[in-house]
């Protein structure tokens, strides 16, 4: 409602100056390097990269209609957002902030998460029922996993073997085993699940939803 994003001192607690981006901003994503932070404006289309260390907005990055989700390779290279509005995805390229041509994937993509070896990009398609996975370099989708309904949310364990998919209109979990790309059977959770997150905690990691 503000257009602008803050940054929160994670010891103290505190609020610093809100940074102004563009229109409505919706979701963000950080370099692995800490440095940059990607910010999708769906009310006019475009992404607008944050310099952390100075809070300075930089030139908005066109992309397709009304981006939502956005995720970051693991080597810090590409930002991919998911145009809801267009049924694609845009790669961008960090070093140079400049959009590639956009992919199509399913309607209404909403969500992105990417394996930990970068090689490939899971997209929830809230309207299709189903997540597309792309594979990277060169960025081709592939068949779309059906899932429950209105996929909204997904999340890949640290290991990358397995993927999780929170469906809205179902009230669900469907795991899926990444190597093969099957669904596996849904789990029931609490109504309307809207997020996701895996912990880090070895040997078995804790799936967190938000219902």
């Amino acid at each position: 409602g503000s257009d602008s994003i803050t940054q929160v001192s994670e010891e103290s607690g505190t609020a610093g100056q809100a940074i102004t981006v563009r229109n409505s901003p919706d979701s963000l994503a950080i370099t692995p390097d800490g440095r940059t932070a990607y910010v999708t404006n769906p009310a006019d289309d475009t992404v607008t990269p944050v310099e952390i260390a100075t809070n300075t907005p930089g030139r908005p990055i066109p992309v397709g209609k009304d981006p939502a989700g956005i995720a970051i390779t693991p080597d810090g290279t590409t930002a991919f957002v998911a145009n809801s509005a267009s049924g694609t995805i845009t790669p961008i390229t960090i070093a140079t902030n400049v959009p590639g041509r956009s992919i199509p994937v399913g309607r209404d993509p909403t969500a992105i998460a990417i394996t930990p070896d970068g090689a490939t990009v899971y997209v929830t398609n809230s309207v299709s029922d189903t997540v597309t996975p792309v594979t990277v370099a060169p960025d081709r989708p592939q068949s779309p996993i059906a899932v429950g309904t209105d996929p909204d949310a997904i999340a890949i364990t640290p290991d990358g073997q397995s993927l999780f998919v929170a469906n809205g209109g179902s009230d669900s979990v469907t795991p899926i085993t990444v190597a093969t790309r099957a669904p596996r059977e849904e789990i029931k959770v609490g109504i309307q699940p809207t997020g996701l997150a895996i912990s880090n905690t070895q040997p078995t990691p804790t799936l967190l939803v938000v219902d």
